[in-house]
């Protein structure tokens, strides 16, 4: 269970996510929506930890993450797709996967030297990272050069990565941003896929309504840093508050 409990941060006099409680379970897809500048990249920020609360909490399964910089939430199991996740721009495609796939096998516990494990293990990392670039459609492009690849494949790149390090919770910003109509449909198959293990939980930016209603199982609305809605999508989106604030409809004059 991710949770946040009244997180807040404000700029100066700008209160930017005000005192927003919410609860996500395994198994669910949780869209964040709203217009533009209502806060939702930027909570988005304070729940991967790269900007610090000024009051508030981030909790994952009840442990306080809130004093932990990013790399250790992602650590704790927080994974964050696009802003989080590095490319290393010089190595090949493959290479970048099987140092996430490695990264996450061996861990920070690991100790001890077996030839047989590592002869064992490598064969299995290598088989892992070919079947990410496989189900990220990248096999094609696994020994290109990343800082070679057009901007839809760094983004299968990079949610190739992020499956490798295998997170408790997806967070996914606009994932189809900026892709062509051919490049999108993978990545949503992608989350499609993901949505179906039960064990995880997935919190998604969306500004496409039709992708919304697709894949949420809940909406959750910001307006100026405020959560306003908060639930089924049929029943979000037909509200009267989503309606002005997010989709710019004027109430009717009584």
């Amino acid at each position: 269970m991710l949770e946040t409990q009244n997180l807040t941060i404000r700029f100066g006099g700008h209160v930017a996510v005000n005192a927003v409680s919410c609860r996500f379970a395994p198994g669910t897809l949780t869209a964040i929506v709203g217009p533009n500048g209502a806060g939702k990249t930027t909570y988005f920020n304070l729940v991967s930890g790269q900007l610090r609360a000024t009051e508030g909490k981030v909790l994952l399964d009840g442990r306080d993450l809130s004093a932990l910089p990013a790399s250790a939430r992602t650590r704790a199991g927080l994974g964050r797709a696009f802003q989080l996740t590095n490319l290393f721009p010089n190595l090949t495609v493959l290479e970048n996967v099987r140092l996430a796939v490695q990264a996450a096998h061996e861990g920070p516990h690991r100790r001890g030297l077996n030839l047989w494990s590592i002869w064992s293990d490598h064969r299995a990392l290598t088989e892992r990272a070919d079947a990410l670039l496989a189900e990220t459609h990248l096999k094609a492009r696994e020994h290109d050069v990343v800082a070679s690849l057009p901007h839809g494949d760094q983004r299968k790149l990079e949610v190739a990565l992020l499956m490798a390090l295998d997170p408790q919770v997806f967070m996914f910003d606009e994932p189809t941003a900026g892709m062509n109509a051919a490049e999108a449909p993978v990545i949503l198959d992608l989350i499609r896929r993901l949505k179906q293990d039960r064990t995880k939980t997935i919190l998604l930016v969306e500004h496409k309504m039709d992708v919304v209603r697709e894949l949420a199982d809940r909406i959750i609305v910001l307006h100026n840093g405020t959560l306003v809605a908060d639930g089924e999508p049929a029943e979000v989106i037909a509200s009267p508050v989503v309606q002005e604030a997010y989709l710019g409809v004027a109430k009717e004059a009584a």
